[in-house]
Formats: C-alpha cells, sequence, structure tokens
C-alpha cells in the first residue's frame, strides 16, 4: 500500500472488555472541529490479548464498512502485540505515533477473573492530517459476558454516538 493511501485516522480503545452492555458515560467533541469527512479509518485496538485486539479491530472495521467507510485493522500494518517502540512505528509514514503511544498510557491490562460490576474503558477519535483530537468518550459496561458479543455491542455504541453527534457519516 503506497503512503498517500494511508489511513488519515485512528480509533483507540484503551481497555477491551468482556462485557455485555455499553453506554456513552462522558463524550467531547472538538468544537473548532468542522464535519469531517475521512477518507480511511483505521482502527486500533489497545490490548496485551492479541485474540481480543484483533476481534475488537474486525468488529469495529466491519460495522464501519457496513456503513459505507473504509477502513482497515491496524493490526495489518502493526502486527507486534503491546506497546510498540517510536523507531519502529516511524519505519513507515504512518504519522500517528503520538496518538498510538498516548493510548497506553495509563492503560492497564484487567485481570482474568473479573470481580467488578462496572467496567470504564475510552475511545477517542483523531485526524491524523490535521493532528488533532476531534472526538473521546468514555463508555461504562457491565454484566460480564460473551467477549464477541461484548465487542460487537462496544462498536455499535460507539458508532452510534460517533455518528450523532456528526463525526461520522451515518449509511
Amino acid at each position: 500500500m503506497r503512503s498517500r493511501s494511508l489511513p488519515i485516522l485512528a480509533l483507540v480503545l484503551l481497555v477491551a472488555t468482556a462485557c455485555s452492555s455499553a453506554r456513552v458515560v462522558n463524550e467531547w467533541r472538538n468544537p473548532e472541529y468542522a464535519a469531517p469527512e475521512f477518507r480511511r479509518i483505521m482502527v486500533v485496538g489497545v490490548s496485551k490479548q492479541p485474540s481480543i485486539r484483533r476481534k475488537f479491530e474486525d468488529a469495529f472495521v466491519a460495522r464501519l464498512k457496513q456503513d459505507g467507510m473504509d477502513a482497515v485493522p491496524s493490526y495489518l500494518y502493526i502486527a507486534e502485540d503491546g506497546p510498540v517502540a517510536e523507531a519502529r512505528l516511524q519505519e513507515d509514514p504512518f504519522g500517528f505515533y503520538p496518538w498510538y503511544t498516548a493510548a497506553w498510557v495509563g492503560y492497564y491490562e484487567p485481570p482474568r477473573v473479573y470481580e467488578r460490576d462496572v467496567y470504564i474503558s475510552e475511545t477517542s477519535l483523531y485526524d491524523l492530517r490535521k493532528n488533532r483530537l476531534v472526538w473521546s468518550g468514555t463508555v461504562k459496561t457491565d454484566a460480564p459476558g460473551n467477549i464477541d458479543k461484548a465487542i460487537k455491542q462496544y462498536v455499535k455504541t460507539i458508532v452510534k454516538a460517533l455518528e450523532r453527534d456528526g463525526v461520522l457519516a451515518g449509511a
């Protein structure tokens, strides 16, 4: 793939959780940012568990494509699991290293045995051409359950919020 066709946007999931319900409890939209039209979206899932990262990225890409958007999972470009060194990311002309590393700041991997009923995660949307944060939302999830269903619900919740706020155009 040539560098000019690389993604201009990244969606970042800070904590992948195995929960069956999701709702946006806090969100922010950049007031200076007028109706962007993204050509391509790169979905970046942040998790030390490769299977969760890939499932999340695949589900998010499928949902965005369902709405007619061009989207790609980051694991096609960043195959490494866990945080990636700046030198590695600068080998290719992605231009999103500052946003990628910010997703790992304060990151923690939840334990495999969940004792809490509530999980908090964050999704952020960046325009890499203008080098700015466009939208950020905090999602509250509870009732642990099937990870595949949880990811689909999470993706549906985020895409619905992005479309409602006029950040992404719906189908």
